[in-house]
């Protein structure tokens, strides 16, 4: 009896102890093939920041569809595996039916299912948000990406391929102490606001942004390039006005003070709106004043226009059913899909990204290192300037043989030590910040003013990465998101936005389909063979002690 009791007594002391081991630690195996459960060590160190309580609330809760469960025992998980490795950080699970209204105030905004069960379909509403607060600062985190795409799983998958960069840029966007600055460059006739509302807006998330006219170089330039100086990374999408000497030397010396560029530039003057309108317009050779600046820096941007087979669709009208018009998405030759890099950080796994009326890159030999980062198909055609494009060419039916110019290049990364353009040579201005060559600078120019232009649709900005007439997806806002990110050395978050999950979706179809065998082999069987076990081990058991 004393033996039992023993016995007994260890087991119970053991269990207490592994109940309190339990307790105390939070381990999970990661036995994925692409590491999906573990933590990189960009979302380390970003937490590990957190020196002071983190509050974070999920709105996911409550019941919504079967699929949609996945996402949250994913987020869930996730933030678990936040919490266990820092203490700081503190979660909290939410209904949001009693709130509603106050979350869409906050920004928050429902999404809105459509659920398949059992052959039925019906509409669910869910908050698929989270909310983060550290000391005074606070943002909001969207679970579900705002992108059209072709079904709800892909959604699904995009949703939980983005869970690690959604919370770790949102987590290193409250902990930051200090933002890097950008200067959106205006005064050349540059791309409204409103026009580039859907891309800026993004960065605005993570970094400060300035507007800044270069039109203050003709009263003060001293002034105006130790202003542009302060500031990290320069912007400058589709000037459409040609630089002044001065406006250009202050562009020259802020590169050769460390100054980081991103360029979007047209050196053809094409509109589309005038083609849609009259039907044809003249593209004709824009000069902005640049060629001999970027020259300098081992490129030369064309004043050729790139016709490509593999392009994006535009809507027109093709003719009327009673009052109706009928529109059609035709491939238009002169807005080619482009695919990135895939050995670079800043194009790997991004979408096709749509130019249009785009020009071709010529890269010269220098001690500058260039990077392709957006390259056309083989099937191209040069198409020189000026000539009379007219929209009823569209209608014409392509001849292989006239698309062999071979894969162009629309957008390049240059790295290195840049010469001064004005090394040399008379200076428009003296300062006394002038350099003759920088020192590991980098810059991105891309031969397409329009690569960062959203549409507007109901007097409202248009989410950039889809076109608003036809519902095709772009890479255009992820490219440019990671071009900044990499300018301004970024480039671990911007690897975590690059991250790809491979996810097993159910096939509803075939399961609704097989349910009654799936039933019977998870529920039926299991008990069957449980009745033979207990009837076999009896008859066995009786034998041997009769």
């Amino acid at each position: 009896m004393n033996k039992k009791l023993k016995n007994i007594s260890i087991l119970l002391i053991g269990l207490i102890v592994l109940n309190i081991i339990n307790q105390s630690f939070y381990k999970r195996l990661d036995l994925t093939s692409d590491q999906r459960y573990t933590l990189s060590e960009t979302t380390k160190n970003i937490i590990h920041k957190v020196d002071k309580p983190l509050f974070v609330t999920l709105y996911l809760e409550g019941n919504f569809p079967s699929e949609f469960k996945r996402l949250q025992v994913e987020t869930r998980q996730y933030l678990e595996e936040l919490a266990s490795e820092n203490s700081n950080i503190n979660i909290h699970f939410e209904v949001p039916d009693n709130q509603r209204e106050a979350l869409i105030k906050r920004g928050m905004m429902p999404s809105k299912l459509t659920v398949e069960e059992e052959g039925k379909l019906s509409e669910a509403i869910i908050f698929p948000w989270a909310e983060i607060t550290y000391q005074k600062k606070s943002t909001v985190v969207s679970l579900l990406p705002n992108a059209i795409v072709a079904s709800q799983d892909e959604q699904l998958q995009k949703a939980i391929e983005n869970l690690e960069y959604s919370f770790s840029n949102a987590i290193n966007a409250v902990t930051q102490k200090k933002q890097q600055r950008i200067a959106v460059i205006t005064g050349n006739g540059e791309l409204h606001d409103m026009y580039q509302y859907s891309f800026l807006s993004e960065v605005a998330k993570k970094y400060k942004l300035a507007k800044f006219t270069l039109d203050s170089v003709a009263t003060n330039p001293q002034q105006t390039l130790e202003d542009l100086t302060a500031l990290d990374l320069a912007i400058i999408a589709k000037p459409t006005q040609r630089f002044t000497a001065e406006e250009k030397f202050v562009l020259d010396q802020f590169i050769a003070n460390g100054g980081k560029t991103l360029w979007m530039l047209d050196n053809v003057q094409a509109d589309q709106d005038s083609l849609f309108a009259n039907g044809k317009m003249l593209a004709y050779p824009r000069d902005l004043n640049l060629t001999d600046m970027l020259f300098s820096y081992g490129i030369r941007i064309n004043t050729t226009l790139i016709k490509d087979l593999y392009s994006a669709k535009i809507p027109l009208a093709t003719g009327k059913v009673g009052n109706q018009t009928q529109f059609k998405n035709l491939d238009w030759f002169y807005h080619p899909l482009v695919i990135g890099n895939p050995n670079n950080a800043i194009t790997k796994n991004i979408t096709e990204v749509r130019l249009q009326f785009a020009n071709q890159i010529d890269t010269l030999k220098n001690n500058i290192k260039k990077t392709p980062l957006l390259i056309s198909s083989s099937l191209t055609q040069k198409v020189g300037t000026p000539t009379i494009i007219e929209l009823q060419s569209i209608a014409e039916e392509p001849v292989e043989d006239d698309y062999k110019s071979g894969q162009q290049l629309f957008a390049v990364l240059l790295e290195g030590n840049f010469n001064s353009a004005y090394k040399n040579r008379v200076k428009p201005f003296e300062t006394t910040l002038f350099k003759e060559t920088s020192t590991s600078n980098k810059m991105i120019v891309i031969a397409d003013g329009d690569v960062g232009k959203n549409q507007i649709l109901k007097g409202k900005p248009f989410d950039l990465a889809t076109d608003k007439w036809t519902n095709e997806q772009f890479g255009n806002k992820d490219f440019l998101l990671n071009a900044v990110d990499y300018l301004l050395d970024d480039v671990d978050l911007m690897e975590l936005r690059n991250k790809s999950i491979k996810i097993n979706i159910l096939d509803k179809q075939k399961a609704y389909k097989e349910r009654r065998f799936w039933q019977f082999f998870n529920i039926i069987l299991p008990l069957i063979l449980l009745l033979l076990f207990g009837i076999t081990f009896n008859y066995l058991r009786k034998r041997k002690y009769t």
